[in-house]
């Protein structure tokens, strides 16, 4: 009976997580792959959010062909929760190579940003927001889709 009551309490806070369309985004600050700290801001329109390195593989296949500065423009932002990776990877190899990419990353070291978001960790999760509300959100398991669904938001 304990370990019923456990898992129901469980599951409980998992959907008191969930986001609901027109809910404020809880405030929050991360550093990039260039130690640049970032802050969640009502102008933000776009939150892209990866769980895991494949989501992280779709956002870089997505942006590929990208000049500097494209999600900006869009004012969007990209989330990658860095948490499961093992510190000195992190910190010799991953990250110095992101210092190449023509966008900004988020680093979620501790999991403390992503895991506000619920949703399928091999997805790149978008997060359509007005003035820090979720208006909407969807999720992309595909590069060509995120690729063009970024090209319809016109900056």
């Amino acid at each position: 009976m304990r370990l019923f009551a456990g898992i129901v309490l469980c599951l409980a806070s998992f959907w008191a997580q969930a986001l609901e369309v027109g809910e404020r985004l809880a405030p929050w600050t991360l550093l990039d792959q260039h130690e640049q700290a970032y802050s969640l801001n009502e102008e933000t329109r776009i939150l892209l959010v990866a769980r895991s390195m494949d989501g992280a593989r779709l956002v870089e296949a997505a942006l590929k062909a990208r000049p500097q500065g494209y999600l900006e423009a869009r004012q969007a932002v990209f989330v990658a929760d860095i948490s499961r990776m093992p510190s000195l990877i992190a910190r010799l190899f991953a990250v110095p190579a992101m210092r190449d990419y023509p966008y900004r990353v988020l680093l979620d070291r501790d999991a403390r940003v992503a895991a506000r978001y619920p949703g399928d960790p091999a997805k790149v999760l978008w997060l359509d927001l007005a003035q820090g509300r979720l208006r909407a959100q969807r999720e992309f398991g595909d590069a060509g889709a995120l690729s063009a669904a970024l090209e319809q938001v016109r900056p």
